[in-house]
């Protein structure tokens, strides 16, 4: 048997519509970021982005699990001395819904050039409507 080498122009692309309402965030995330990664494809390979373009729609009706609705809160820093922020999971759901969703997929990728080429190829909508109906997707079932 001989063995293909992945190149990034042999490397076939498509379209994934993933629906998020009332699915878990982390479970949701997970397959996502499998698609993004390209892990369900026979010829995935770690140094070769092979993954697919996945669209996400409802990211606003996405649930937690347990008390975490009320007690997650994410981090940032500014860099300054006493320049840290704590938001909480409600605070991003109200300004950009589309948020905790991506935090938990790039959570998930690895943080390299190749992640960051990964992750430009997620789009989140918080409603139902998207505007990547002309890529014609297909739908994951989760």
């Amino acid at each position: 048997m001989k063995t293909v080498m992945v190149n990034p122009s042999t490397v076939e692309r498509r379209w994934k519509l993933v629906d998020a309402e009332g699915q878990v965030l982390g479970r949701v995330a997970s397959e996502v970021a499998r698609l993004l990664m390209g892990k369900h494809k026979a010829i995935c390979s770690p140094n070769v982005d092979t993954g697919d373009f996945v669209v996400v729609i409802n990211a606003d009706k996405v649930k937690l699990t347990g008390n975490k609705a009320n007690t997650k809160a994410y981090f940032h820093h500014t860099g300054y001395s006493g320049g840290e922020t704590w938001t909480s999971f409600q605070q991003w759901l109200e300004k950009d819904a589309s948020y905790p969703l991506k935090a938990a997929i790039w959570g998930m990728l690895p943080h390299s050039t190749l992640g960051h080429a990964m992750i430009k190829k997620l789009k989140i909508f918080a409603g139902s409507e998207h505007n990547h109906a002309s890529q014609k997707p297909e739908v994951v079932k989760l």
